[in-house]
């Protein structure tokens, strides 16, 4: 098969729902409420790909946002069925990038876009760190 006609793996996608705690006192999704959502559906992605954060912890790894761009296209309300998405875009030894959505699921309208730039530090110092040796395998096996 030739590298051209190769499928790129799905998007991974994370449903969430809209609950009143996500809100302000119109039903409209407070914006910080976008950085949770977009968390974790990084953190579900790290998950699927079968990497333990307990056991990164124990190894003195811990991975911190260090640069993001975000545009809101248009408000999540209360109740409303979300996906959130987490696509890694690029990498170097020592950070990730993801392009995140967070779409209405009924429609697929875009929300918010994002682009992530995600740091690996030393826990105890907070300096950073190369990726782990797994992170570093799945991420060339995805860009």
């Amino acid at each position: 098969m030739a590298l051209t006609e190769m499928a790129r793996a799905p998007i991974f996608e994370l449903p969430i729902r809209v609950y009143i705690e996500d809100t302000d006192a119109g039903g409209i999704v407070f914006h910080a409420k976008y950085l949770h959502y977009m968390e974790r559906a990084r953190t579900e992605w790290v998950r699927s790909q079968g990497v333990e954060l307990r056991a990164g912890l124990e190894q003195n790894v811990s991975y911190v946002v260090q640069k993001m761009t975000l545009h809101y296209a248009a408000p999540a309300k209360l109740d409303d069925q979300l996906l959130v998405t987490a696509e890694p875009i690029a990498s170097s030894r020592v950070w990730m990038t993801f392009r995140q959505q967070v779409l209405n699921a009924d429609s697929r309208a875009v929300l918010c876009d994002a682009e992530v730039r995600v740091a690996c530090v030393a826990l105890d110092t907070g300096k950073p760190r190369r990726l782990p040796d797994n992170m570093s395998v799945i991420l060339k096996n995805v860009l």
